[in-house]
């Protein structure tokens, strides 16, 4: 088993690249063992294919140095929150211990995203009880619960509670979402337009992380927010 330092979960395979991508590439260069859930295989997107996302996703991960990514195989905006699909995040968790999970933010364009947080977020709280059994290849698994939960900002504006610097690695942060080619412009592409799809998407992309970094005095940087107070032991943590 691997044992991860962070966990980041996303709805569709590339959401966690968008609002978090440059956190786990300057994560993983800091020596943190990073995995990637992404919820669904993204099936009902206008561009592309399952298959497709399914080959852009494992390109997008050796960009970004990822230990491990998985995909849960819920049903593309059709998943619900039940005990079937937290029985299958719980085991996640619990498989690979996480100190921390990045999720999306509680509400965002597209629906499946405050769907996505609000159920990777409870399931981080019933992965730590140890009445709920679960088992992994035969084996009773060991209850586990996060230290900490973030949520990565994506399409709509939200006041971050903390911004992470990804200023040095942000041209990698877009290598890594242009492996996801048939999600993002494409000038020789006939299939339908998006909100993603656009010329000037990654131009957008940009300007959020100018205005994410520019009050915490970095150049570029994506925001997170929290349910939990973060706590510090040392007043010169914060810059």
């Amino acid at each position: 088993m691997i044992k991860l330092n962070i966990l980041a979960f996303g709805a569709h395979p590339d959401d966690v690249e968008i609002g978090a991508g440059g956190t786990i590439i300057q994560s993983v260069n800091q020596g943190q063992k990073v995995g990637i859930v992404d919820l669904t295989r993204g099936e009902l997107g206008s561009r592309g294919s399952a298959t497709l996302r399914d080959e852009e996703a494992s390109a997008s991960s050796q960009v970004l140095g990822i230990s491990v990514r998985e995909n849960l195989g819920l049903r593309d905006g059709l998943f619900v929150h039940n005990e079937e699909s937290m029985m299958g995040i719980i085991k996640l968790l619990r498989k690979y211990q996480p100190e921390i999970v990045l999720c999306p933010a509680p509400s965002d364009r597209h629906p499946d995203h405050g769907r996505a947080s609000k159920l990777v977020r409870e399931s981080c709280f019933y992965a730590g009880l140890q009445k709920i059994e679960t088992r992994h290849e035969g084996q009773l698994q060991t209850k586990w619960r996060p230290t900490a939960v973030y949520s990565f900002i994506q399409d709509f504006y939200l006041k971050p509670d903390f911004v992470f610097d990804v200023t040095n690695v942000w041209d990698k942060k877009i290598d890594a979402l242009k492996c996801f080619g048939s999600q993002f412009f494409d000038p020789t592409s006939s299939e339908p337009k998006t909100p993603i799809s656009g010329v000037d998407y990654f131009e957008f992309l940009r300007g959020r992380a100018l205005e994410m970094g520019r009050p915490a005095g970095f150049l570029l940087a994506e925001g997170f927010i929290t349910e939990r107070v973060p706590g510090i032991k040392k007043l010169d943590v914060l810059t």
